[in-house]
């Protein structure tokens, strides 16, 4: 039996499952032939800029003609909130992991929080703050993030004395002569000395439990202090001796500093990724799929709306679907990559998928009898979601593996968007 042949209901769950089938075909095609970054970023852009379009004809434009230009824009505005809200408070809970874009544009964010956390640390070292804003923002990029496990030693008593640590999570234990005398944590710095004088140290610090701790080598402090040499001389002169609360002078010298922190290159590192999927863990994996499911509900409820007063828009389809290709693709790269089993991939898809459908039923049923405003915010909110998600994540993974391919590409894509539209008129 056809099941386009039966009745609307039917229908509209057939067609939100055909526009939500990229999503295994695409996560298929990136585990098993992992295509290069530069067809995915021309996929992926070429998919956005058809979105837009179908989105700007299909959607909001007539939309707009029927409910209004405010009630639409009301739908936008509160489609594109609702996103950002839910993504982030998703993100938190580790759905960032689910594709390499919001991978780096979370690690970006958490790394100048991180770098933010640090300097209101450093500001209690008075040997840091004899440096100004500008010296101190050039030696925050040469500050090394160190792991320790429990148990491990960071350096022995005798040690020659490379650099300054200071603890941002765990507890270490100081021993001097094998017995121990002090206790630190979160932070608390040692090894000023190390980075005047370079002399010998005079205990030996053990990890009590796993620490992260910034690390300051001795030969970039010296490159960073020797450019000013009137500096470097007042240094030598100052006393190194702990301060143990921030004065108003260290707290005035930490905002200078934080001021332009987002100036800052802030690259994620393999590194990076890899420690926040060790933290993360499998407790991620909910919310990560979550997080799909956040990206899928509007594409699928706008296909059933679509139905309701005409036949359904194929431009929207044809557009979801493409949009959808590139994303599954890169996604299943990012998760692969993080040993997310194949099974579990093509479930998640596979899952979300189905829901594409039930989405696409639901939205038929809402809007079956709904006046020409509620259809206007209904189809706006959902437009509304997907250029947010375009906007944020899309568009931007594209440019990092494509870098200019990603314009004509785009251009491209809009250009079939609207092709598509007037075909189907």
């Amino acid at each position: 039996m056809d099941p386009f042949s039966t009745s609307p209901l039917v229908k509209s769950f057939w067609f939100g499952i055909l526009s939500a089938a990229a999503l295994p075909l695409g996560a298929l095609l990136g585990i098993f032939l992992r295509p290069g970054k530069y067809a995915v970023a021309a996929i992926m852009s070429y998919g956005a800029g058809t979105l837009f379009a179908v989105l700007a004809y299909e959607l909001v434009h007539p939309s707009a003609q029927h409910g209004g230009f405010p009630a639409v824009t009301a739908g936008v505005v509160l489609g594109g909130v609702t996103f950002v809200f839910l993504n982030n408070l998703l993100n938190g809970q580790g759905a960032f992991l689910r594709k390499p874009a919001t991978i780096i544009r979370y690690l970006i964010v958490f790394k100048r929080k991180r770098i933010r956390t640090m300097v209101l640390q450093l500001s209690h070292i008075k040997v840091l703050r004899a440096l100004n804003p500008d010296e101190i923002r050039g030696l925050i990029p040469l500050i090394r993030l160190r792991h320790f496990e429990a148990g491990s030693v960071v350096f022995n008593q005798g040690d020659i004395g490379d650099s300054l640590y200071l603890i941002d999570d765990g507890e270490v234990e100081v021993l001097r002569d094998g017995r121990p005398i002090d206790r630190m944590g979160a932070g608390d710095s040692f090894g000023e000395v190390a980075l005047l004088t370079g002399e010998p140290r005079n205990a030996t610090l053990r990890c009590i439990s796993t620490v992260r701790a910034w690390q300051i080598m001795k030969d970039d402090f010296d490159w960073i202090v020797k450019k000013t040499p009137l500096l470097y001389d007042s240094l030598k002169k100052l006393s190194v001796e702990r301060t143990p609360a921030a004065d108003k002078g260290s707290k005035a010298w930490s905002e200078s500093v934080v001021k332009d922190i987002g100036a800052l290159s802030m690259g994620v590192s393999d590194r990076d990724v890899q420690e926040a999927t060790r933290v993360q863990g499998g407790g991620a994996a909910f919310a990560i799929w979550l997080g799909m499911l956040l990206d899928g509900i509007p594409e699928g409820a706008v296909v059933g709306a679509s139905m309701v007063n005409t036949t359904v828009s194929i431009a929207l389809m044809v557009g979801i679907f493409i949009a959808n290709f590139p994303e599954a693709i890169s996604s299943a790269v990012g998760l692969r990559s993080q040993q997310v089993k194949i099974r579990t991939i093509m479930w998640m898809w596979g899952s979300i998928t189905l829901v594409g459908g039930l989405c696409s039923l639901l939205g038929y049923t809402l809007l079956l009898n709904a006046s020409p405003v509620a259809f206007a915010i209904f189809e706006g909110f959902g437009a509304g979601v997907m250029l947010v998600v375009i906007a944020e994540t899309m568009l931007p993974e594209a440019y990092q593996m494509g870098g200019s391919i990603v314009g004509i590409s785009t251009l491209l894509g809009f250009l079939s968007g609207l092709l598509l539209n007037l075909m189907s008129k």
